[in-house]
């Protein structure tokens, strides 16, 4: 008698499972290469995943705002004194205090501020609501000893006050922003040699502030 043949097992479910355990291995694998965790870095990952699984789009904010502020700051032609990156928290942009104040003075410079407008235009969109600001003031190890600011202290406090209370006239909520001053307790680069002797241009960049855009979770 002939033998009577067993219905074919349909297996092609295999295929969306594979693709679907390979991405969630290249997804650890790259979370276990960073050590700590980029948030710009994270939302591409975050965003390919759910694309790739779910063939959904996602938005980028983070992203979407680091090319905004770039066009931004290379349309003024200001590469050269502000800076944009990322790190663990968001977007990280960084003014070189030479540039943008007077030594001595938290008073914005008239030549920073069409760069401080466009930036500020930006920032202030709807689509960046759920984001929170932390303005860093800092300076280098010359000391500053004035009726107005007794030591660099004051004065790099100053100076993220006075870029907070110009993000703050131009639209986005004081609620939203926090200022702290760190004096030269945070360098960028030595501000000695070796032999105890000054380093003017790296004194120079340490003069700075900084500001770091975060986004809320909530």
């Amino acid at each position: 008698m002939k033998k009577k043949e067993e219905p074919a097992i349909d297996s092609s479910w295999m295929d969306t499972y594979g693709d679907m355990v390979t991405l969630l291995l290249c997804f650890f694998v790259m979370m276990l290469a960073a050590s700590s965790v980029d948030m710009a870095k994270f939302e591409q990952i975050q965003a390919g995943m759910q694309e790739g699984v779910g063939k959904v789009e996602v938005s980028r904010p983070i992203e979407m705002m680091m090319v905004e502020l770039t066009d931004d700051i290379q349309s003024m032609d200001m590469s050269d004194k502000v800076s944009i990156g990322s790190d663990t928290q968001g977007v990280v942009l960084e003014f070189g205090g030479d540039t943008f104040f007077d030594e001595g003075s938290a008073e914005i410079r008239p030549e920073a501020i069409p760069v401080l407008k466009r930036i500020a235009a930006t920032l202030q969109s709807d689509r960046y609501v759920k984001f929170d600001f932390s303005i860093e003031g800092h300076t280098s190890n010359k000391k500053v000893s004035n009726e107005k600011y007794p030591s660099n202290w004051e004065l790099s406090s100053a100076r993220a006050a006075a870029v907070a209370r110009f993000l703050e006239e131009r639209g986005i909520a004081r609620t939203r922003i926090r200022i702290s001053g760190f004096y030269d307790n945070v360098p960028k680069y030595p501000n000695l040699d070796p032999f105890g002797e000054s380093i003017p241009q790296n004194q120079t960049k340490n003069q700075r502030v900084v500001i770091h855009i975060e986004p809320r979770f909530n």
